[in-house]
């Protein structure tokens, strides 16, 4: 895509950061939605850059989402912003209606949004809205405000604390002539950073950004983890499977070049045989069924134009959903990864945070204590093992 904005010369969008929407839980408070309310949502960018657009999601909503007015700042600490809260508008206006089931982008705007900085992207909601999208388990807290408070600065106003993300699926950046393009990652918790310590930027997407800043040419990172989601499988409380939420997600992403694809242990884990209709309808899934969705993700990714790099699966021995059977179905699933060739490049995360003397089980350094989950210092240590070498010849 190229601006079109007049600001620039031709450069594309890319985006800086990014979260999947997910439906909200029929019961909770999320469902019940906003009224004459404001969320402040603090982002983490990936790349820096002065021309900036927010894109709103109500992709789950069950009714027509009303903005009434939205700003973006740099955050400070808390609730707080440093310098100037921009205001955004739509086509000119500063409210916008979006239907049900759409995304709406904001007009572009002028700011400095530096690269591995907190954003506080504001939105006041003046009316009931019904069921909210969302993305959960954001590790990050989120603040609500009674009332219109998207120009406050202070932040005092902001008296509710959360952990999603609300309306908001991307903030997109008119690239710097160093930026090649948009890696997406693209996975299940473990890419969505759970267990890592809230507010501290920690998963391995936001560690190989840091990664990436270092180099003289570099990529944005968009964050498409979703907690619990799985290839084949869509769940309300973990989003729709993988190829239901590709385009969407990956090949729809600004300034997308690039995949890197971890997901499939929760097909494994979930996976029951035989499945019970009344404890545990899941259907079994096989290591044969998962490499298929993979198949058919790297074409579809391939026919977009973008390249695809798969990441092993990590060790999940002693989690609470492991079997000897399921764990047959990773290494096959592994194996397959590694030597078939299907992917443009192959990371082997796996082997980085397994235990040496038991690969079946994550290291003790690593393990955030589920056996499943890594903890800061793994997410750290899955995103050195990325060869920055392969991301960014494969931009070229």
């Amino acid at each position: 895509m190229s601006d079109e904005s007049g600001f620039g010369h031709h450069r594309p969008w890319v985006s800086t950061w990014a979260a999947s929407p997910q439906t909200a839980i029929p019961g909770t408070p999320d469902a019940s939605g906003f009224n004459h309310q404001t969320i402040r949502n603090v982002v983490f960018t990936s790349v820096s850059g002065d021309l900036v657009r927010i894109r709103f999601t109500n992709t789950f909503g069950d009714q027509p989402l009303q903005i009434g007015t939205a700003a973006i700042a740099v955050a400070g600490n808390g609730a707080a912003t440093t310098g100037a809260s921009v205001p955004l508008t739509f086509g000119g206006q500063p409210s916008v209606q979006i239907p049900i089931g759409a995304e709406v982008l904001s007009d572009p705007v002028r700011l400095h949004v530096p690269a591995l900085q907190d954003l506080a992207v504001s939105v006041y909601l003046p009316a009931a809205t019904g069921s909210a999208t969302l993305h959960s388990l954001g590790r990050q807290t989120t603040y609500v405000a009674s009332g219109d408070h998207t120009g406050d600065s202070a932040g005092s106003t902001y008296t509710t604390l959360d952990q999603s993300w609300y309306f908001i699926d991307a903030v997109d950046v008119l690239a710097q002539p160093q930026v090649r393009g948009t890696l997406v990652a693209f996975g299940d918790s473990i890419t969505d950073g759970f267990n890592s310590t809230v507010n501290a930027n920690a998963r391995w997407p936001n560690d190989l950004a840091r990664r990436l800043d270092s180099s003289r040419d570099t990529l944005a990172v968009a964050d498409e983890g979703i907690s619990g989601d799985r290839v084949l499988t869509s769940d309300l409380c973990c989003g729709v499977n993988a190829l239901a939420r590709l385009d969407r997600d990956v090949l729809e992403r600004a300034g997308a070049k690039e995949v890197i694809l971890l997901m499939g242990i929760n097909d494994i884990g979930f996976s029951v045989t035989p499945p019970n209709p009344v404890t545990n309808p899941l259907p079994d899934v096989s290591a044969a069924q998962i490499i298929a969705g993979y198949q058919q993700i790297i074409a579809q990714a391939h026919a977009a134009g973008l390249k695809i790099f798969g990441g092993t699966l990590t060790p999940f021995k002693g989690a609470g959903y492991y079997s000897v059977a399921g764990e047959a179905k990773r290494e096959a699933v592994n194996y397959w990864i590694v030597t078939s060739g299907a992917f443009d490049g192959v990371i082997d995360f796996a082997s980085v945070v397994a235990d040496p003397s038991d690969p079946t089980m994550m290291a003790p350094q690593y393990d955030s204590g589920d056996h499943l989950h890594p903890n800061d210092a793994g997410y750290q240590a899955m995103a050195n093992a990325i060869p920055l070498r392969l991301l960014l010849n494969g931009a070229r």
